[in-house]
């Protein structure tokens, strides 16, 4: 963790690290709190649910320290559907939680569940009390449209970029929603973790797939970093 937080450091690579589980937030938080570059996310990631649920209570003592949530939401994969029922319980727990102190930004989870994801954003996280950014969005048309008109964001690695549904979906996507991510070190580039940088090719995926120049991308998705978070500040 902190060679990462070192990488994007130096590089000057605006981060978001998300956590899986809530006993990672402390350190995470300390890592990061002196950080212009790297923030950290208080997380209960929805493939961990099965196992982990019992931290709930720690996610909610952690929950004021934490602007920024994620990773959280919902996963209907065939590995992890017995335990869809208890993770809407969970997700709604913690929009319900989210919603109550205001002003957390969300990174959600919807591997085969955006219909009951985008259900229980719009039941339980009023647009005014918290935002969402949807990662690695598998949805369709839409969907996509349901989900902007909640006010979500969408974030795109270039792993995602190699689908063609993406691409198309990317291509219709409003430019003032989209950012960038990596999901690394969960995902590889030749041989080797992902690093923070490598968003750069997520960027001239997107540039791609608009036909825009990649420049204007990247200056787009850093404005919509700062307005959806007034991080750079």
């Amino acid at each position: 963790m902190m060679a990462a937080i070192n990488q994007a450091e130096g590089a000057r690579i605006y981060t978001l690290a998300v956590t899986t589980t809530p006993k990672a937030w402390p350190r995470n938080r300390d890592l990061t709190q002196h950080c212009k570059y790297v923030r950290a996310a208080l997380g209960l990631h929805p493939q961990l649910v099965a196992e982990r649920h019992g931290e709930l209570s720690l996610w909610e003592k952690y929950l004021p320290e934490a602007r920024y949530i994620g990773e959280v939401g919902l996963d209907a994969g065939p590995h992890f559907y017995r335990s869809f029922d208890l993770q809407q319980q969970v997700f709604v727990r913690i929009l319900k939680m989210c919603a109550e102190v205001g002003g957390k930004i969300l990174t959600v989870h919807s591997t085969r569940a955006v219909k009951s994801v985008l259900d229980s954003i719009e039941e339980h996280l009023p647009r005014d009390r918290g935002r969402v950014i949807l990662h690695w969005f598998t949805g369709n048309m839409d969907e996509a449209k349901r989900a902007l008109s909640l006010g979500c964001y969408f974030s795109i690695s270039s792993k995602m970029m190699k689908s063609n549904p993406a691409r198309a979906l990317v291509a219709k996507l409003p430019l003032g929603r989209l950012l960038t991510e990596t999901d690394g070190p969960f995902t590889t580039i030749d041989g080797r973790p992902t690093h923070p940088e490598d968003a750069k090719l997520a960027v001239d995926a997107i540039a791609i797939a608009r036909r825009a120049d990649p420049t204007a991308i990247a200056e787009a998705v850093l404005a919509n970093l700062t307005i959806l978070t007034n991080w750079p500040d």
